[in-house]
């Protein structure tokens, strides 16, 4: 087959390729910076001749034209499998919806459940073999693509070539069309400057941290300033196993710190299922041997990650109560950002031989008139628990690291109160003496 002539024939502008989605259609824009930014010009200038378009993505960092184009939803219902900070607003303002989801289910509940009418995203040019890579967003594209009754490809020629473990690429022949235009640089995601809060947190995790470790680092700040500070340890032949590669690995492979050569899985490669940052970043994964990229359901399955010894699983949160329940997606009922991968990784590291997962946090926040909150709280009403207490392990502020494995009520209270800033320790005190979970001769 002439691979080129199937692609001229498959040729189409935005505004011709998005003709085909007809009123009360399911749309997906798979990930990340796999996000068409064309096509959603293109089919948000439809507007007027569709009425609910249910559109489903995760981790936009937007414009999204459908959406802006539409305040009052009539049009277009936008949802997302996990919030960016840009959807989080769009959720403040009632213009997207959060489906709730662990990462590693995704493609599954698509496989399984959902429907796709048409699904649309950016990959980069063709190769003379007749593939698309489906760089940052592998980790879930493949599966979407599979399930859509028609795939529309964005050639988007900013995208980094990212070799993979399976399920990365997409050939012309499984594609009904393609678009092309000039794109804007990739959005970067440079690591955030840690405050002083973030280093001591930082620094009592690695303290657990040793040479040959297996590393999942998080969706924010915190878990990229552990990542920061590693590279500068002297920790040694570290290996990355990661649901979302950052600007920290980039980091630790400058130090010398990432290697890979010790994992007990996949040696000499780092492994991932998404990949956004800096413009340093998506240069230093493309074409990269060193880094592999794989669906979340084999990546952040916990079955993969218990065969990687020493797994340390650094992931951040909003809030924990007494009883060790975890918030990581909600302010009470506000909507922060979502599930992911956490309790992917939380499963997986405890499983892991010399395994450990570790959940942080701040011990305090200020509101906006300037009050401060403890982030430990008595019990929950109305914030979402993204962790169970059953499955709670390290629990990190600036104040300390306590592993709650095995510990009763009355021992959860008294470890996770000697993390809490010393301001609110006495009201935490009371608390769990009126929950009826603290001993009298609890040492404060």
């Amino acid at each position: 087959m002439d691979y080129q002539k199937e692609y001229q024939r498959k040729l189409r502008t935005p505004e011709e390729a998005v003709q085909i989605i007809k009123s009360g259609d399911w749309v997906d824009y798979t990930s990340n910076v796999g996000f068409p930014p064309l096509l959603d010009a293109a089919l948000a200038k439809r507007r007027d001749e569709l009425e609910d378009v249910k559109v489903r993505g995760n981790l936009m960092f937007g414009p999204l034209q459908i959406v802006e184009c539409d305040p009052e939803r009539e049009h277009f219902i936008y949802n997302s499998w996990h919030c960016s900070s840009y959807e989080r607003r769009l959720c403040d303002r009632g213009l997207c919806n959060y489906i709730p989801m662990i990462f590693r289910n995704v493609v599954p509940y698509y496989r399984h459940f959902l429907t796709v009418n048409v699904a649309m995203m950016s990959v980069t040019p063709m190769d003379q073999h007749g593939y698309f890579n489906l760089s940052c967003a592998t980790g879930v594209a493949r599966g979407i693509l599979d399930k859509a009754d028609v795939v529309i490809l964005e050639v988007n020629e900013q995208l980094p070539r990212i070799y993979g473990g399976f399920d990365e690429i997409i050939h012309i022949t499984d594609v009904d069309y393609v678009v092309e235009g000039k794109h804007d640089p990739l959005p970067q995601f440079p690591v955030a400057k840690a405050t002083r809060e973030d280093q001591e947190i930082a620094r009592h995790i690695i303290s657990f941290i040793k040479d040959g470790s297996t590393l999942q680092l998080g969706i924010g700040a915190m878990p990229n300033v552990v990542g920061t500070l590693l590279a500068e340890s002297d920790v040694k032949d570290l290996a990355m196993h990661t649901e979302l590669c950052g600007d920290a690995y980039y980091n630790l492979f400058k130090a010398g710190k990432l290697t890979n050569k010790c994992c007990s899985l996949h040696r000499h490669k780092g492994m991932t299922g998404m990949v956004f940052g800096s413009q340093d970043l998506y240069e230093w994964v493309n074409e990269n041997p060193g880094v592999a990229v794989a669906p979340l359901e084999y990546v952040n399955a916990p079955e993969t990650i218990a065969q990687l010894d020493n797994m340390i699983s650094i992931n951040s949160c909003i809030s924990v109560d007494l009883y060790g329940q975890v918030c990581a997606e909600s302010a009470g009922l506000r909507h922060i950002s979502g599930t992911g991968g956490q309790l992917d990784y939380l499963t997986g590291a405890a499983m892991s031989r010399g395994g450990k997962a570790f959940i942080c946090m701040p011990s305090t926040f200020e509101d906006k008139a300037g009050v401060m909150h403890s982030r430990i709280v008595p019990y929950f009403n109305g914030e979402i628990v993204t962790d169970p207490r059953s499955q709670a392990y390290y629990i990190v502020t600036e104040y300390g690291a306590v592993n709650l494995v095995g510990l009763s009520t009355w021992e959860r209270a008294e470890q996770l109160i000697s993390i809490a800033h010393p301001r609110f320790r006495d009201e935490l005190i009371l608390a769990s003496q009126k929950q009826k979970i603290w001993r009298n001769s609890n040492k404060r």
